[in-house]
């Protein structure tokens, strides 16, 4: 790969900012990324960057000193003389709050962007939006990449004839293209959300009585919508029930909750580090790596990215 790219990783994710630097052949940059005594976040950028083709790997999942890693890690590229600065951001924090469904609240997601282009971004890669309209929200270009092609390869051995895949009203366009390339039927739930976090599902369109289910979704929170959903599933005569998610965010009591569901099995994607979560063995883990991996020489070389999106 040629010298003139350089991968700078935040703290985020780590074990998938080195992954994607196997793949792309080249090294991460030496940078320090620290803090001061009184937690002040201290970039210093150990290597010429002047002139390169610059990617920072960081993903902005909670706490908020992910977002603002990445931040100050573009500001210090911008201000090294970077000839282009790409934010690869795997899991792009906030995108749930991407319009006004209150009055008197914010859109965060658009707020989040502003930001990052503010600071110094000429372009973004992400994965697997929460609401594709994200896109619109960044006057600079950005690349929106999907995981389906690895939750492809996990699942393709499956028996078509005997699983439906289930989606919920938001993910329809992502399970159908899903369901298709695996030859499956798709079913769809209809949920009702009366706050934040807290849906009561309602019914569900489409065959599942004696089949097997894969639930596929881009985010698993406080799994309280997961579980329920699987729940429900059961009773309407259900299966083995698998879960198929890109963004494993999980917080509050999720991981107790899976535990304690008819899951069998939760396939997650690596786009936030779950190192620190002691996952039990009803998880399994995927990696984007690759994905992001050819992406980024492919934007490199000029090269079209789209082609990605068939798999």
């Amino acid at each position: 790969m040629n010298e003139k790219i350089k991968l700078i990783s935040g703290n985020s994710n780590l074990p998938l900012a080195e992954k994607v630097a196997r793949y792309v052949g080249v090294p991460l940059c030496d940078a320090e990324i620290d803090r001061f005594s009184d937690g002040e976040i201290a970039v210093k950028i150990n290597e010429n960057i002047r002139g390169k083709d610059v990617f920072i790997i960081q993903s902005t999942n909670p706490p908020a000193e992910n977002l603002l890693e990445l931040l100050v890690i573009l500001d210090a590229a911008k201000r090294a003389s970077a000839e282009r600065i790409t934010a690869v951001i795997p899991y792009y924090g906030y995108a749930r709050q991407d319009r006004k469904d209150q009055p008197r609240v914010p859109i965060t997601a658009k707020l989040v962007a502003n930001l990052i282009t503010v600071s110094g971004a000429d372009r973004v890669l992400t994965m697997d939006l929460h609401a594709a309209q994200i896109q619109g929200f960044f006057d600079i270009p950005m690349d929106h990449l999907f995981s389906n092609p690895v939750f492809y390869d996990y699942f393709r051995g499956f028996k078509s004839d005997d699983w439906v895949v289930v989606a919920d009203l938001g993910s329809i366009k992502m399970v159908r293209n899903f369901a298709k390339k695996l030859s499956m039927p798709f079913a769809v739930l209809d949920k009702k959300r009366h706050v934040a976090n807290q849906v009561e599902i309602l019914n569900v369109i489409g065959e599942v009585e004696g089949k097997s289910i894969i639930i596929r979704d881009d985010i698993v929170d406080t799994a309280g919508t997961l579980t329920q959903a699987a729940d429900f599933l059961t009773r309407q005569g259900a299966k083995e029930i698998y879960a198929c998610l890109t963004h494993a965010v999980l917080s509050g009591r999720s991981l107790s909750l899976i535990e304690d569901s008819p899951l069998k099995k939760v396939v997650v994607a690596d786009t936030i580090n779950l190192g620190n979560k002691n996952l039990t063995n009803k998880f399994e883990i995927v990696s984007i790596s690759t994905i992001f991996g050819e992406a980024i020489k492919r934007i490199h070389q000029g090269e079209s990215v789209s082609s990605l999106f068939e798999y």
